[in-house]
Formats: C-alpha cells, structure tokens, sequence
C-alpha cells in the first residue's frame, strides 16, 4: 500500500465530548403507584416489588424485591434509556441481601456482574461502564438467580440506580493540565483511546480521520489514571500502513508515548497539582499517588522491598471465594462480550471462543476433555509455595479461572516458549519441548500472546508479595528449582526472568487487567503494582 505524503493538522476533531447523560427515571424509588415504581417498565412475575423506608442506602425509600421462584427468566426488573453513540454510560446501583441465597446481576445491554451473595445485612454496589456502539434504547436492570439454600421466597432492597459520568464527578483542577498528540496512520478510523480511573472512563476519542495529526487538551483532577490506545484490527498505528504515534503529557512531562503495539496499549500515570508520575516511559518514580506514596523516588531491590510492605497483609479469602470471585469479576465483557467466565486457555482474543463457561453453573467438576468445566489455576503451581498454604494458595493475583483439562495438562510445569508441542489447546495454548533459544531444556507450557504479559505480571507481584519467603521455595519441587534461584531479590533464573521481561514487554498492560486488578482490592485489600505502574518492572528487574 502506497502511503499519501500527505499530512492534515486538525485541532478540535478528536472525538472529545463530556460522557452524556441518560437518565434512568426513579432509580432512588422514591415514587410510586401502589407497588409499582413509576418509570420501572418490566417487573417479572416471579418478583414482588414494594417501597421500604427500612433499609434504605440514600433518599427517603428504597425497593424491597421479593423473589418468590428459581426460574431466572422470570425475574427480571427493567427499563429503558436512550444512549448516544460514543458515549459512555457508569451505570451503578446498590443491593442489601437479606438471606444470601439469592444473587443480582446488573443488566446493561446485556448480563453483566453479579452481587455477592454471601454479603448479608449489608449494601454493596453493583456498576458497569458501557460505551454506546450506536444512538439507541437499551435496557439497564437487574435479574436474579437462586443460590444454594434458596427456600422459595428472598427479599433483595435495591436503592439509588442511576448512571454516574464524568461531568458529575466535581473536577477541581483549573487549567488544561494534560495534552495527548495523536497522529494516525493510513486507516485512522481503527484508533481509539480511553483515559479512565478506577475503572470508569473519563476522556475518550475516536473517529479520526487517516494520515492526521490531533492536539487535544482536557483538565484532569489529581489522582491516578489509565491510558489506553487501541487499535481494532490489531496492527498498531505504525509502522506497517503510516507511522502513526502518540504522546501522553501532564503538567508538561510526558507520560506516555509510542505507536507499535498490537490492540491495544496501556500506561498508568498521575496526575498531580505538583507534578505528574508513573507510565512506561517517566524518569524514576515519581508522584505514585496515596497507594505507592512511599515508594516515590526509589529503584531496584529497595523500591521491591516497599512495594512489599505497601502490598502485605491483604485479607485471605477461602479457596472457595475464588469462585464468588470469578463469577463476579472474571467475565467476559472485552472479546465477546458475552458475560461468559474468561478462561485464559481457551479465549480466542481474535474470533468465537471454541467453548464458553457460564459462572457458576459450568465450575469443575468432572471433564474428560476440553470444554467440561473450568477451575482455579494457580499460574505460580501450589507445588511450589508447598501447597495448600495461605495466603498463596488463595491469592487471586496469580490464580485464574481455567479450563480444566487444559490446566491439568499445564500441571505445574514451568511457563515457557514451546519448540515442539506435544498438546495443543483449541485456542493455541501449547505444552512441549522447550525452544532452544530458551536457555532451559525442560518441558515448558506456553499460553498464547493474549495472556503473557498478564502471566509475567502475577509472577512479578509473587516475587514481590512474598518476599520474605519466596527465596526458600526452590528446592520443593524440580520444577520450581527450575525456575527459582533461591534469592529474594532477582528471585528467578536467569532464563526465565528474560523470558518474563520480554512478554510482559510484548503484552501491555490491558483494560481486563486493570478491572481485575480494581475488583481484587476490593476482593482481598491489595494491588498488583506491576499492573498499576508497569515501568515498575524495568525499574526494579532492568530490561
């Protein structure tokens, strides 16, 4: 393809637009007509609604919904709202479950997380972020699922259903403090990008012409954010059809920046009224926000050491968690968006998944081939902690939801580059004789690209969440000698951590990470740093 030498200078054409409104009508409950709340279109005939004043999360009522059957189609609780298309909705609401044998799922065109059951006496907050694909109606609501226990008749309270935007969420800054420049390549329509925080997304740009160069600046509040490029038919923006690029600044530093990548790229920073902090290619650590404040300004093993400190200690949760966990927090709403449980060996980031788990329902259990049922893989094999140990057993930082017999083929080997495979998963996951250029002549399981700078990432928070104890982990089975050195420091061989270093620079940091890694805090009291600041990594292991 012969490339234009052509360059246009647009200024204003980023799609840069406040995140719209919709409103969701009555979603404090504070009206209604008899036990109908007014706006709520689709009320289910397996559910009985009316107003409470006693368990209330904001305003003067809330809605007590009485499940009385199992049939999950027959307890939806509905209605409409009309999106823009490129914009962003932060659909929330509250829940109170009374008994624990009764679950809600957000519905927001389409079935989204579940509330925690086993929450009881208590409210706790379902929320999604949905980006309109076109201007429409769609439903935003809630259905329920009988749990274990479920005796026929369960009250839920549900309070304050509303969407959040950013325009709401009182900014103070009070100049432009952050510029991205953008040039595209020769298909400029394929790039996109997000800033978000927390999960919810803040500013945001798409649509733009080929060959163009965008200047874009927006007034960012203090805190810690996600920038993320991506790229929808997989190629980067350079250097294949264009050289296209991108920066990143705050407060005049950059931030970010770069333009090779496959589809998507991502890179935490800071902003602060001081000065700015984090992302792949900052100079040292500077303002880490609240979280990472006392590790500002340090590098290498000292720097390893305070991330330690700041990230011990977290909550252990049962082995049994694990599964409320991934029903809640593991599915898929990046591939196929299809609510299905992610399953790192069998997830086709390219097309339809071979096979697909529903939460809950499709948890292992027996299998006799791929497809049966998925289970708990610890990436870092229990073997090698010496097994059923807490808090590494249950640290759900390293442990994903995975086919089952795939992850029985995996066993505890090690991760690696495969030179001769002798199982192949449908999705490309592959167990065999190590490549040469290896530097380790064992058998070696490899998961597909999608994944491996998520691997990479857990093993550098194992490193550096156990610390203290991980330098005597070699010698309980060859296979961790293998990988270990029996330091507390480098922690792996050498082998090994330039394999890691290398997939988690060829596999960015991506959204599904920074979600996972949001719903783990709130799960277990603590953060991957390495998905936060991924610069972290160079500064503390080299290159």
């Amino acid at each position: 393809m012969i490339r234009k030498n052509v360059i246009f200078n647009v200024l204003g054409a980023i799609s840069f637009m406040p995140l719209a409104h919709a409103d969701i009508i009555n979603g404090g409950f504070e009206q209604w007509n008899g036990n109908t709340p007014t706006g709520w279109t689709t009320i289910d005939s397996g559910i009985n609604l009316s107003a409470s004043n006693q368990v209330v999360q904001s305003g003067n009522q809330s809605a007590a919904v009485t499940v009385t059957t199992a049939t999950q189609g027959s307890t939806d609780f509905r209605q409409s709202i009309d999106v823009t298309s490129g914009q962003t909705y932060n659909v929330s609401v509250w829940v109170y479950h009374t008994e624990g044998n009764m679950a809600a799922r957000l519905y927001v065109n389409g079935y989204q997380g579940y509330s925690n059951e086993s929450l009881t006496n208590q409210w706790q907050e379902l929320s999604y972020s949905y980006t309109a694909t076109s201007t429409a109606s769609i439903e935003v609501g809630l259905r329920f699922y009988d749990r274990s226990g479920f005796d026929g008749s369960e009250v839920v309270y549900v309070d304050n259903f509303q969407p959040t935007t950013s325009s709401d969420s009182g900014s103070t800054c009070s100049a432009d403090n952050t510029t991205l420049s953008l040039t595209t390549d020769n298909y400029g329509y394929e790039t996109s990008w997000t800033i978000s925080q927390n999960g919810t997304t803040v500013e945001s740009g798409n649509g733009y012409s080929n060959n163009s160069n965008v200047t874009e600046s927006f007034c960012l509040a203090d805190g810690d954010y996600t920038f993320t490029i991506n790229d929808s038919y997989g190629d980067g923006i350079c250097c294949n059809y264009g050289n296209g690029s991108y920066a990143l600044s705050v407060n005049g530093s950059e931030v970010a920046s770069g333009g090779s990548f496959n589809s998507s790229e991502s890179t935490s920073f800071t902003v602060s009224s001081g000065g700015s902090g984090g992302g792949n290619s900052g100079g040292g650590n500077g303002d880490l926000g609240s979280y990472y404040q006392s590790a500002e300004e340090l590098s290498g093993y000292t720097l390893k050491t305070e991330l330690a400190a700041i990230i011990s200690g977290h909550t252990t949760r049962t082995y049994g968690d694990l599964w409320t966990f991934y029903s809640q927090s593991e599915t898929d709403s990046y591939y196929e968006n299809d609510g299905s449980i992610i399953d790192i060996y069998s997830e086709n980031p390219n097309g339809s998944d071979p096979y697909s788990f529903t939460a809950i329902s499709d948890q292992c259990g027996n299998y006799n081939g791929e497809g049966g049922c998925y289970n708990r893989e610890h990436s870092f094999p229990r073997s090698w902690f010496g097994g059923d140990v807490d808090p590494m057993n249950t640290d759900v930082h390293h442990i994903f939801a995975t086919d089952g017999y795939v992850n029985s083929q995996r066993s505890s080997y090690p991760y690696g580059e495969v030179g001769s495979a002798t199982f192949t998963s449908q999705n490309g996951s592959r167990l065999g004789s190590a490549a040469t250029t290896l530097g380790y002549s064992g058998t070696v399981f490899e998961p597909i690209d999608e994944f491996k700078g998520d691997i990479a990432r857990a093993y550098f928070y194992m490193a550096t969440r156990y610390q203290s104890s991980i330098g005597s982990w070699e010698s309980n089975s060859s296979y961790a000698d293998a990988v270990l050195n029996g330091t507390s420091n480098q922690v792996f061989e050498n082998w090994f951590l330039t394999m890691l270093l290398s997939w988690h620079s060829q596999d960015p940091v991506s959204q599904k990470e920074i979600d996972r890694n949001d719903a783990a805090q709130v799960y277990q009291g603590n953060r991957n740093p390495f998905v936060d600041h991924p610069n972290f990594v160079t500064s503390i292991w080299g290159n």
